[in-house]
C-alpha cells in the first residue's frame, strides 16, 4: 500500500493536469508534464530501492525526485557541483542500481557499467532516455527512507542522513485530506535541491497543490522579478540571500506583496532582521532546523513575532511541529531556564518514542520556551548555510608544497555570515 506521501503526490499530479505547476527560466510547465516524467521514473523505481539523482534546480529534476517518491523508492542525493573527482568517487562507492541526471552530468561524472541503469533527463517536453542494466545488481535498498540526503556534518567529512517517508509527511502534509483544487498564489523556490531546504519547499508546494517558480540558484534580479510578477505573501530566504536583498536597491514597493520572510539554515543576527524590517516593513521569522531532524524544530510564528519580538529579539522562536527542546550541562543533566549549555532535541517528525538527540549547538531556553542559539561547540564555520570544517581547509592547504603550516578561522561576512580565513 502506498505511503501517504506517495499518495498525496499522485493525488496532486492528477488534480488539475492542464494547470501550470512550475515556472523555470520564463517558461511554465503543467502538472501533466511533471506527472509524465514522474511516472516514467516511478516505473524504473523498486519500492525501497536506491535511485541516485544528480540533482540540479530544474523542473525535470524535481519531477524525477517526485517520481522516485511516487514509486516508493529512496532518492540518493548526488551533488554534481561538489567537484568532479569527489563526485565520481562518491558514485563509485554507492554502486547504485539506477542513476538519473542531465546528459552533461552523466557524461562527465558517471562511468557506464552493465550493473547500472542510466536515465537521461533533458527537459519535460520529451520522453526519458533509459539505458538499462544488463547485469544483475542486487540492492538491499533503504526501505522507509524517502531521501538519503547528503549533508555536511560537524564531526567529519560530508555524510548522508535518512529522511524517512514518515518524517517528510509529518513536515509537509497539513490536512490528511488531499486538496480539492490548486492553491491560489505562486511560491518561489530558490533553495538548492541538494539541500533539505529545497526538497522541503518543493514537497510542501506539491502537497498543497501550489504552483511555484523554480530558480536554479538565488539570483537577486530573477528573484525580484518573480516577487514583482507573482506577489507571494511569504518568501523563504537563507541569511546570505536575505542580506543580499537588504543591501540591494530594492524598495518597499518591489516587495509590496510580502507579509513575512522566513529564514533558516544558518544564524541570522537580530540586527540584520531588524534592519530588513525597517527597510521593507516586513517581519523576519527566523527558525532552527537540521537535516538530521527532517526539518524545523523551532521557529517564530507571526503571532509570536507581533507579541514577543521586542522582548525576545535574537531568539529563533519556540518549539514547532511537535518538537521538544532542552539544554543540558557537561554532565548531561537538564539545566534550568536561561542557563547556557548544549541543546538536545526530540523532533516531532521522528515520532513520540524518539530519544533525545544531542546537537553541537550552545543554547539557552527561557521560561516562555524561546530558544537562543549562542554558538557552535565544535567551531564549525557556517558559510552561506553550509558547514566548513577548519581542519579540512588546513589539510588541503598543507598538502601544497609551498605551505609548511596553516591555521583557519571564521571571519564575519556581511552576506554569507562567515567565511574561512587562513594564515
Amino acid at each position: 500500500m502506498p505511503h501517504p506521501l506517495s499518495r498525496r503526490i499522485a493525488d496532486v499530479l492528477d488534480l488539475a493536469p492542464g494547470e501550470p505547476a512550475v515556472e523555470y527560466d520564463g517558461a511554465w510547465y503543467t502538472w501533466a508534464q511533471i506527472g509524465e516524467t514522474a511516472r516514467a521514473v516511478a516505473a524504473v523505481t523498486e519500492p525501497g530501492g536506491r535511485i541516485g539523482i544528480l540533482l540540479r534546480n530544474r523542473p525535470a529534476h524535481a519531477a524525477a525526485m517526485l517520481g522516485v517518491l511516487l514509486g516508493g523508492g529512496c532518492v540518493v542525493v548526488i551533488n554534481p557541483s561538489r567537484g568532479d573527482e569527489r563526485t565520481r568517487t562518491d558514485i563509485a562507492a554507492l554502486d547504485l542500481p539506477v542513476i538519473i541526471g542531465a546528459p552533461d552530468d552523466l557524461a562527465a561524472l558517471v562511468t557506464a557499467t552493465p550493473r547500472t541503469t542510466l536515465v537521461t533527463l533533458s527537459d519535460l517536453t520529451g520522453p526519458l532516455q533509459i539505458a538499462r542494466a544488463t547485469e544483475s545488481n542486487p540492492d538491499t535498498g533503504r526501505p522507509g527512507v524517502a531521501v538519503w540526503m547528503l549533508t555536511s556534518g560537524t564531526t567529519g567529512p560530508p555524510k548522508r542522513v535518512d529522511l524517512r517517508y514518515d518524517m517528510l509527511a509529518h513536515s509537509v502534509i497539513g490536512s490528511p485530506q488531499p486538496p480539492q483544487q490548486p492553491r491560489q498564489g505562486v511560491a518561489i523556490v530558490n533553495s538548492p535541491l541538494v539541500h533539505i531546504g529545497g526538497v522541503y519547499r518543493i514537497l510542501q508546494c506539491v502537497a498543497e497543490a501550489r504552483s511555484f517558480v523554480l530558480l536554479d540558484r538565488f539570483d537577486l534580479d530573477r528573484w525580484a522579478a518573480a516577487v514583482r510578477a507573482y506577489q507571494p505573501k511569504a518568501v523563504s530566504l537563507v541569511p546570505a540571500a536575505l542580506r543580499t536583498v537588504l543591501h540591494s536597491d530594492l524598495t518597499r514597493e518591489d516587495l509590496a506583496g510580502i507579509r513575512a520572510v522566513t529564514s533558516g539554515t544558518a544564524p541570522l543576527s537580530a540586527d540584520d532582521a531588524d534592519a530588513f524590517t525597517a527597510k521593507f516593513g516586513i517581519p523576519v521569522l527566523t527558525s532552527y532546523a537540521a537535516t538530521e531532524f527532517g526539518g524545523g524544530v523551532a521557529g517564530w510564528t507571526l503571532a509570536d513575532y507581533q507579541r514577543f519580538w521586542q522582548a525576545k529579539r535574537g531568539s529563533v522562536g519556540r518549539a514547532s511541529l511537535g518538537a521538544q527542546l532542552r539544554v543540558v550541562g557537561d554532565d548531561g543533566g537538564p539545566l534550568d531556564a536561561d542557563q547556557p549549555g548544549l541543546l538536545e532535541v526530540k523532533p516531532g517528525q521522528l515520532g513520540p518514542d524518539t530519544d533525545w538527540m544531542r546537537t553541537t549547538d550552545l543554547a539557552r531556553i527561557d521560561a516562555d520556551g524561546f530558544l537562543w542559539i549562542l554558538g557552535r561547540a565544535d567551531q564549525a564555520i557556517i558559510r552561506g548555510g553550509f558547514k566548513v570544517l577548519p581542519d579540512d581547509v588546513r589539510v588541503a592547504l598543507e598538502a601544497h608544497p609551498a605551505v609548511k603550516g596553516a591555521a583557519v578561522v571564521g571571519r564575519a561576512d556581511e552576506r554569507l555570515g562567515q567565511t574561512p580565513v587562513a594564515a
